[in-house]
Formats: C-alpha cells, structure tokens, sequence
C-alpha cells in the first residue's frame, strides 16, 4: 500500500501516492516537532479542540477549535486565522498555501494560509461537520446536518448539492480517482455517490445507529477495498466497500465513536470515544495494538496521525492538543492534568460557580485579560452596554444594543433564554428556569469578573 491522503482528521482515505495531497486541521504545527517523536502539548485555544489534521506535503498540523478560530503553529506558537462566526468543526488543506475550514456558523471559509485573508462560501442552511478535497484539489466536499451535502469549486463558482441522506451528514470524502464520494449520516447510511452523473450510486452499509465518522483503506487495482466507521453506539465497523460485507466489529461499550483517523501509511486506524478511549489497530491484522484511557474527563474529538507514523495527536474538551509517540502509548499519560470548570464535581463548587461552570464557562472567561474563548469576557460586565467590548466579534443583533449588562438583564437573558431575548445573537440556547439558580449565578459574577478571577 502506498501513502495515504487525509482530507480531515474524521475522514481519512488511502490513495497511491502520485494523488497524494495536503489537508489539515485548523491549526497547521511544523513539521519538525512531530518527527522527533517526543510528548509534547499545543497550547493556545480558549476552547475544546474539535478537529485536527497532518499536511501530507509538509508535515504540518492544523486544529480547529470551539472558540471560533483556526491556528497556525510553528515551533509550538500559534498564528491565528479567525473568521468565523461560531464554533470551527473541521479543516483541510487545499495545496500547501490554501486551507478550507467550517464549523457551526453553517460556512466554509477558504484561508489563504500566509496572508490570513479568507473568502466565504455561503449555501448550507445547518452546521458543516466534514470537509474534504478532491484528488485535483479543484473542489471541496462538505458535509451539513441540512441533509445536503456540498461540491463547490475552489476557484469560484455556485456549488452543486447532493441530496439523498435523511437526516445531517457528518463525513465525506472523495475517492482515489476523484470520480467517486462516500458519505456518513446521521440516519445510519453509508452512501457511494457517482460524481460524473452527480448521483447516489448505492448504499454501501446501513448500520441502526448513527454514524459519526468514517475512514477509507486498502487498495486493488487503483480503488479502496474497505471502510471503516464509527457509530452512536459505539461500535467501529470494517465492511468491504465493493460487497458490503461485515469483516470486523470492534466494541468496548463505550459510546459514541466520535473521532477517526488512519496512518499516512494506511497500516494503522485509531479511534476515540466518548469515555476519552484510544484505540489503535493495525489494519493488516484487525488486531488491537493499543487500547488506552487518553483522557481523564471528556471524549476525544479529534485525531491524527503525523506524516511520519510515530507520533499520535489527540484533542478533546481541554483547550490542548497531546501529541504522544506511538510507541509509548501503552504506559502514556492521559490527558487533563487540570479538570475544566464545567467538569468539576457539583460538590467541589457553590451553586453560582456551579451555574456558571456549566453554562457559560466554555465560552467566557472572567479575568481583565481575557482568553481566546467563543465569547468575550465577562470582567466588569455589570454595567457594559452589551456588543462594546473592544476587540471581540460580535454579531449583528449585539452591535448597537441598548442592553446595558445588569442584574435584572442577565435574569431575564437566562429566564427567556439567549434565542429570546436577543435573537439571532451568537449565545447557544439555554435558560436556567429556577429562580434561586439565576440569583446564585448573578451573585457569583459580581465577585468574579469584579474580582477577575482566572477561569
């Protein structure tokens, strides 16, 4: 087997080499820091790290992370490329100078890498869970919980959809010859799409749960021989793509499978889980190589091998990614050396703390600097015109506002909920319906961001 192209860290699939071509996460990291194939950790997001991918061409990582950005690394210090709107799922590389990412803002955003610059490519009606590039890098494949999913030209143009899957897709990825594209959904389908007649071709597997990734392996004469996918119900699957047929179940009863990834190689698959689980297999044998606890709280969302095959990158609801070699795997040490806010126990945290732990801990900080979160600050709010924050993206509806951020505001923001009580803001649904909860919460925010304390 030849090498192998990754079109995001959920979709991995192996090609010969002469159709190779460079994809990544939403943080590129030189090529350099992988190759020495020693531990180390990627610090800088302000949120949990969604996606991550490995450039073929140069080595490089990309990350894509819940506080809205894309980073770039080199020698471990991050350039950013921000623009979107919400949460960034996913990313690949174009060529070595143009990336595509998209996430819960329902947009693509096409980087140029050395300039920061992005064009925005706009259709999807829902949030994008997977990207990927064709052999010719001449389009870009995207996969959207609106059903649909999306072929859109990367030298400009109107995209075209492919409809067939009954609920959100969350994968994609083209196949070695470029003429082909499978796709996973939510409905349980795995689906073959004839590219030249913008068609389904067939249904490769039908599985009862829904399937969050998948990866494409193996080679007979120029095309791929199996897929491998992982499910709601945390079951990862090896069928034979021409046949359909079953090969191999891997379950630990650990649910869901939530993040894929394959060897540049194609010999090794790794998966994580919802319990924070690894699991690597060799795909020449089926057999289990390492099964690990890489996180001590949370899942793992996001892996990827590097260019060379020693190195493993891993990242999940901490804002940082672990990179450990794959050698050392069996004695590693789990992530999360410090439990995030939202997963500290309940009796480790008064009832404010605890409010603000699990509602808005992920996206705001509390200190007068600040970190790279989803959302701005909260230091000093009471009594902040709501949408003035200097530096921080606001949306249209905040922008302007007349609210003025008090006791009586953040009441009402969490009795009516952010949908209602300022539409179209950036805020996720939510309300906190107990009175008592929304006075301890209150209570507990004037101290902190009076205080600045470091969340």
């Amino acid at each position: 087997m030849s090498g192998c192209q990754s079109t995001v860290p959920k979709v991995k699939l192996c090609q010969p080499a002469f159709l190779q071509s460079a994809f990544g996460l939403l943080v590129l990291l030189a090529a350099g820091a992988a190759s020495a194939a020693e531990f180390e950790t990627l610090k800088g997001h302000g949120g949990p790290v969604m996606d991550i991918a490995v450039s073929e061409e140069t080595g490089t990582v990309a990350t894509a992370s819940f506080d809205n950005s894309v980073a770039v690394w080199s020698k471990r210090e991050p350039r950013w490329l921000d623009g979107h709107e919400a949460a960034v799922k996913v990313v690949a590389f174009v060529d070595g100078k143009t990336a595509v990412s998209a996430g819960d803002d329902n947009d693509l955003l096409l980087w140029n890498i050395e300039d920061g610059s992005s064009r925005r490519l706009e259709g999807h009606t829902a949030k994008i869970m997977g990207l990927a590039v064709s052999p010719d890098k001449k389009f870009v494949a995207s996969a959207s919980w609106d059903t649909r999913i999306g072929l859109w030209p990367v030298d400009g143009g109107e995209p075209v959809y492919l409809n067939g899957h009954a609920s959100g897709v969350n994968a994609v990825a083209f196949s070695a010859d470029g003429k082909r594209l499978y796709s996973a959904s939510v409905d349980g389908s795995i689906k073959l799409w004839d590219l030249e007649k913008r068609q389904e071709a067939r249904v490769i597997d039908r599985n009862g749960f829904g399937i969050n990734v998948f990866a494409v392996g193996g080679e007979t004469n120029g095309r791929e021989t199996w897929l491998a996918y992982g499910t709601q119900d945390g079951v990862t699957r090896i069928v034979d793509i021409e046949t359909g047929e079953r090969l191999r179940d891997f379950s630990f009863e650990r649910r869901p499978i939530l993040a894929i990834d394959l060897s540049h190689d194609g010999t090794k698959l790794a998966t994580g889980d919802g319990h924070g689980y690894i699991t690597v297999v060799d795909t020449r044998s089926w057999a289990i190589e390492t099964d690990f606890r890489a996180a001590l709280k949370g899942p793992i969302w996001a892996l990827a091998f590097s260019r060379s095959g020693d190195v493993l990158h891993a990242g999940g609801i901490e804002n940082i990614v672990y990179s450990w070699p794959l050698a050392d795997l069996s004695s590693a040490e789990p992530m999360a050396s410090k439990t995030p806010d939202f997963l500290k126990k309940p009796e480790e945290m008064s009832n404010g703390e605890r409010q603000f732990a699990r509602k808005c801990s992920i996206c705001h900080a509390l200190g007068a600097e600040g970190e790279r979160k989803a959302g701005p600050t909260l230091y000093n709010v009471f009594g902040r015109q709501a949408g003035t924050l200097p530096g921080y993206s606001y949306s249209e509806t905040l922008t302007g506002s007349d609210i003025v951020w008090s006791e009586k505001t953040i009441d009402q923001l969490f009795l009516d909920g952010p949908d209602h009580y300022i539409p179209g803001s950036k805020m996720p649904m939510q309300r906190i319906v107990r009175r008592e909860d929304r006075s301890d919460l209150i209570d507990y925010l004037k101290r902190a961001t009076s205080e600045g304390e470091d969340q």
